[in-house]
C-alpha cells in the first residue's frame, strides 16, 4: 500500500487538487504495480502565514 504525502501552500482550486491526486495515483500505480485502490495520497495544505522561505512568511510576500 503506497502512501504519498504532498505538502503544498494553500490556494489551489478543488479541480486542481482532484487532478493532482489522480495524476499522482496513476504514476505510482504505473511505477509500482500497486492497484490504484490501494494507493493513498495525503494533501497537507499550509496557510501562507504558517510557511516561510528565507525567514520571510509567504503571506508577507508581494
Amino acid at each position: 500500500m503506497p502512501i504519498v504525502n504532498i505538502d503544498l501552500i494553500e490556494g489551489r482550486s478543488q479541480d486542481q487538487l482532484k487532478n493532482l491526486v489522480k495524476d499522482v495515483t496513476d504514476v505510482v500505480a504505473k511505477n509500482t504495480g500497486a492497484p490504484a485502490e490501494h494507493i493513498h495520497v495525503i494533501l497537507n495544505e499550509m496557510r501562507k502565514d504558517r510557511y516561510s522561505v528565507g525567514g520571510v512568511l509567504k503571506s508577507d510576500e508581494n
